[in-house]
């Protein structure tokens, strides 16, 4: 039997099981416009976590300092209980997708799908099996020979997600990748999500505005207030009555 620990926080227990944890943020601290932050953080393999909180509370700085586009004042931060923090984030186990998705005008899909692979766009036999493998898995085969301006919305979003797929990296880290999205298209790359999590153990980190999204497909939540993880817990803690009242009232059911 593997050994457990217990997080309690407001209340509210997270197992985490010691043998399957993938990334430990640990003591990690940062400023950012004068806002001191300081982050714990302990993420199972295999997990959806949703990070929540309130605009400037330190959410997309929490996904920065792991994928490595910001480095903490101290602390360290672990993949697999091996230090990750001196690597640039190329060589980081983690893809990042944001909201704008990072798509290259000039470049036509299969293009952009094969810089995250390589950025001479020169591949090698198991490259091209992987990007060929990861356009079937989002259903764009068909579209690998256009330029961005030529898709909708919801086609980009999949050609960001299909270059993640293809780097074969075992940490996925989403910003609000579909907040500017319709609710039907939205709802039908959180399942694309879900999906992916389930058949390839992809760990997924999500920050969301959306509960309702939280909800739909995290095992976890993270809720961040002025830059620390004030609560780390089941993410049906989003439809609890009892739930601990900074998050209601984030929520806007503190008085419901």
């Amino acid at each position: 039997m593997p050994k457990t620990t217990h997080l309690s926080n407001a209340n509210t227990n997270v197992l985490l099981q010691v043998d399957n944890v993938i990334l430990q943020v640990n003591n990690v601290t940062f400023a950012y416009e004068q806002m001191p932050m300081h982050f714990d953080l302990t993420v199972n393999r295999g997990e959806t976590l949703a990070i929540l909180g309130a605009s400037g509370s330190g959410k997309s700085t929490l996904l920065n300092l792991i994928a490595g586009f910001n480095q903490p004042l101290s602390g360290d931060i672990r993949f697999q209980q091996n230090s990750i923090l001196t690597k640039a984030p190329a060589r980081r186990p983690i893809t990042t997708l944001f909201q704008e998705h990072n798509l290259f005008n000039h470049l036509t899909v299969k293009q952009n799908i094969a810089i995250g692979l390589a950025p001479s766009m020169k591949l090698n036999t198991a490259q091209q099996t992987a990007l060929s493998t990861a356009a079937q898995q989002v259903e764009i085969t068909e579209l690998l020979d256009r330029l961005p301006a030529d898709l909708s919305g919801g086609q980009r979003q999949r050609v960001g997600i299909a270059r993640c797929l293809a780097r074969k990296q075992p940490l996925l880290l989403l910003d609000e990748p579909f907040s500017a999205l319709d609710p039907a298209l939205r709802q039908e790359m959180l399942r694309l999500i879900t999906k992916l999590n389930k058949e390839h153990g992809i760990t997924v980190l999500m920050v969301t505005h959306n509960p309702d999204d939280a909800l739909q497909i995290a095992d976890n939540i993270v809720f961040v207030v002025n830059g620390q993880v004030a609560l780390h817990a089941p993410a049906a803690i989003l439809a609890d009555q009892d739930a601990p009242e900074m998050l209601k009232r984030y929520l806007g059911t503190l008085n419901k």
